[in-house]
């Protein structure tokens, strides 16, 4: 069934397990994938959802299926799911931990899952060496938005792309790796950005390239991919269109435009905030209540490019000039990325939905999670974590286990 803009939307969720005292990752996803013949499976389907495994054995995601009408019917059906996630892991002294990158593990500790994906996941190891934090160490949520034909798809992934570079301003939960604060806000992204090195179409520059015809994309993104990855793949088992690394990905198999660049939270409340929050974002653009879509899908790549690359630095305090502002509806002066954030919820009028814009008022008022976590450190430690300079730590799993429940409260610094 095909749906329309805005018709309906589609929420993924990644999770790490970890052990419940220490946070330690633990390769457990087989406990929770578990049929009714107590068989191990690669995906699990209920009423509205289902879950999955990603790449590594540490990681479940839960995810709508089928699409859902609103943001708070994915909430209300996520949350059944989350709950009954921990309570499989009751028990076994495990438990499940968000935000975009696990602040100490070691990538080496990875095992990838055996299922029958694991031909995949084997050959994306075999080329890449998932054994880094760009591929064990990241978890994301994923925003699924359906286009009908060629025309809502040239205005969709128009709108994304212009809004994209911001999005870490609200997301970024990804300071902290290896023990080292890193000077970035969002890490998780800086990471993922070169995860795919080798072979440098895959990811391209993440935000994705003024391309608005799906024939065309088809051409030149994605027969630029598979023709770069005959040499490494030549039985073709990468070749889909899924392999494509950027932030927002086409998905013609479904005609939506799948967004990446949304780290986990430390909860389930403020991952659906920011969905609402973007959601509602994008549909004014594409029903051009600020710009026209011509003028949107005209914006400079270099221009975006450069934007994503300071908000995953420095997060909602980068420093925003130029177009973007303007054709947001804003007074043409350099602003804070966040400040367009608080200034385009208040020309938004958003929903009341499950009293997610109550979440979304205190994130916009808190900062992004990456905020609240450099504040509590600068108090812990008695010393400033600077953006773009890392730092030693002495410990980061105290602070970490005040958010160690996805169904639990957002995390006030």
């Amino acid at each position: 069934m095909s749906f329309g803009l805005f018709e309906v939307l589609g929420i993924e969720l990644e999770h790490m397990i970890v052990d419940l005292e220490s946070l330690a990752i633990r390769p457990a996803a087989g406990e929770v994938l578990r049929d009714e013949n107590d068989e191990i499976v690669d995906e699990l389907f209920f009423s509205g959802t289902s879950w999955s495994n990603e790449l590594v054995s540490h990681v479940i995601e839960t995810k709508t299926d089928p699409p859902v009408k609103t943001v708070a019917e994915a909430s209300n059906l996520l949350r059944r799911d989350l709950r009954n996630v921990l309570d499989r892991l009751e028990g076994k002294g495990l438990s499940l931990l968000g935000t975009g990158m696990h602040p100490f593990m070691n990538p080496r500790e990875m095992v990838l899952w055996p299922g029958e994906n694991g031909p995949i996941y084997r050959t994306f190891h075999r080329i890449f060496d998932c054994t880094g934090h760009g591929w064990a160490n990241l978890q994301s949520m994923h925003l699924n938005l359906p286009f009908r034909d060629a025309e809502e798809f040239r205005r969709l992934m128009a709108a994304i792309r212009m809004l994209l570079p911001i999005m870490p301003a609200l997301s970024a939960s990804s300071p902290i790796c290896e023990s080292i604060w890193t000077g970035y806000q969002d890490y998780r992204l800086e990471v993922y950005r070169n995860n795919a090195a080798r072979i440098p179409s895959v990811a391209g520059q993440i935000v994705p390239e003024p391309v608005y015809d799906p024939s065309e994309f088809e051409e030149r993104i994605l027969g630029r991919i598979y023709a770069d990855m005959e040499d490494y793949d030549p039985d073709g088992i990468l070749r889909y269109e899924w392999v494509n690394g950027r932030g927002a990905i086409p998905r013609f198999d479904r005609n939506a435009i799948e967004i990446r660049v949304l780290d986990t939270q430390e909860s389930l409340e403020m991952d659906m905030a920011i969905a609402l929050m973007i959601f509602h974002a994008l549909k004014a653009l594409v029903e051009e209540t600020w710009s026209d879509g011509w003028t949107q899908s005209t914006v400079e790549q270099d221009y975006l490019v450069q934007i994503f690359g300071r908000v995953c630095r420095s997060g909602g305090d980068a420093e925003i000039e130029g177009a973007l502002p303007a054709l947001l509806g804003l007074s043409n002066k350099p602003w804070k990325a966040l400040d367009i954030w608080r200034a385009l919820a208040e020309k938004l009028a958003l929903p009341s939905e499950e009293g997610l814009d109550r979440s979304l008022e205190f994130l916009l008022k808190a900062g992004c999670l990456s905020d609240r976590i450099k504040a509590t450190l600068e108090r812990k430690e008695g010393r400033l974590f600077p953006d773009g300079i890392s730092q030693k730590l002495n410990g980061v799993s105290s602070i970490y286990k005040k958010f160690g429940n996805p169904l639990g409260s957002p995390f006030a610094s």
